[in-house]
């Protein structure tokens, strides 16, 4: 059964993956007044990606402390052990933990971590940090959110990315924060491909440097594009089930997962905001399984290219490796 084999996953938004059970709670404890974006069910509610963003900040809310943060962290991991998931990449936004203020930042990353490493104790999933700016935020606070980055980079917070709406700007508007973040040693990705077409993953890979891209699947659209990313090897952290939910893809079917994987570029597959578009891991393994056939095999190979293209250290990312190959 896929739900045995041990995964690896690569894009995975903190505040995102919070179980709506986690928030509620929270906003209880709090008295903070969160109905409004749930469903009768108690799960959140949005109509469209836009709505859902607005969504996704109105549950961010309630989490204000680095004791919230650490909860948090604790109650993601639980729910990726459930999946086998043993190492995982989170991306992290300083703007919802200490308003991007370095000092107040560190609080809160040490709380992050301090769960992580309970996690990696009791369920033996391990843990990185890649801090993201958001986009639509502009490019100056930005270069705050780098600063900070710059400021914690070494062997737990190995990434610097962005995120939110691709329809804001321009990449290389955000150069200052993406130069500051390399020049401190982290690796670099960007969510483009997902909202924005094929040329939005041109402008990240050519303006911004990344060797990861989060989404990029309509790159598909452009041959010449999916060609490039093949031969330069650039990864791209496809997240099939959330592109069905929020209709990037009409169907599993419409999806262009396997065809990227066909054309020879480097996929990775995670679940990007998994309680928001009702997925886990291993839904996305057995749905990639009842959809394209992929066997066993082709998600064992799935697991050890994820792990290659991790951005952790060479020691973490070789005993992990033996890990997946013990399988």
């Amino acid at each position: 059964m896929t739900s045995d084999l041990k995964k690896v996953e690569l894009h995975l938004h903190l505040e995102g993956a919070a179980p709506p059970s986690f928030i509620r709670g929270l906003a209880s404890e709090k008295n903070v007044d969160l109905l409004d974006i749930f469903d009768e069910n108690g799960s959140y509610k949005y109509e469209d990606f836009w709505d859902f963003l607005k969504v996704y900040e109105a549950a961010t809310s309630v989490l204000q402390t680095p004791e919230d943060f650490g909860r948090l962290t604790q109650a993601v991991l639980e729910e990726s052990a459930k999946s086998n998931v043993v190492y995982s990449e989170v991306f992290l936004s300083p703007d919802f933990c200490g308003e991007r203020d370095v000092g107040a930042w560190k609080e809160y990353l040490a709380a992050i971590q301090e769960a992580a490493n309970q996690a990696e104790r009791s369920d033996g999933i391990v843990l990185r940090g890649i801090i993201t700016c958001i986009r639509h935020f502009g490019p100056d606070l930005a270069k705050e959110t780098a600063i900070c980055a710059a400021e914690t980079a070494g062997d737990w917070i190995v990434g610097f990315g962005i995120g939110g709406d691709e329809k804001v700007g321009a990449p290389k508007d955000f150069s200052w924060s993406f130069d500051c973040a390399r020049e401190a040693g982290l690796r670099l990705t960007a969510h483009a491909g997902e909202w924005g077409g094929p040329e939005s993953v041109q402008a990240v890979v050519d303006d911004l440097g990344v060797e990861r891209v989060g989404h990029g699947v309509r790159a598909i659209e452009d041959p010449a594009l999916v060609e490039k990313l093949a031969e330069r090897g650039i990864v791209l952290e496809t997240c099939p089930g959330s592109n069905v939910v929020l209709n990037v893809y009409s169907t599993w079917e419409n999806h262009p997962v396997d065809r990227l994987r066909e054309a020879g570029c480097i996929v990775t597959v995670s679940t990007d905001d998994p309680p928001f578009f009702h997925t886990t891991m291993n839904r996305e393994y057995q749905m990639l399984a009842d959809t394209f056939g992929w066997d066993d095999d082709a998600f064992r190979a799935l697991a050890r290219t994820s792990m290659d293209a991790a951005f952790c250290d060479a020691s973490t990312k070789e005993n992990l490796q033996k890990v997946l190959e013990a399988e």
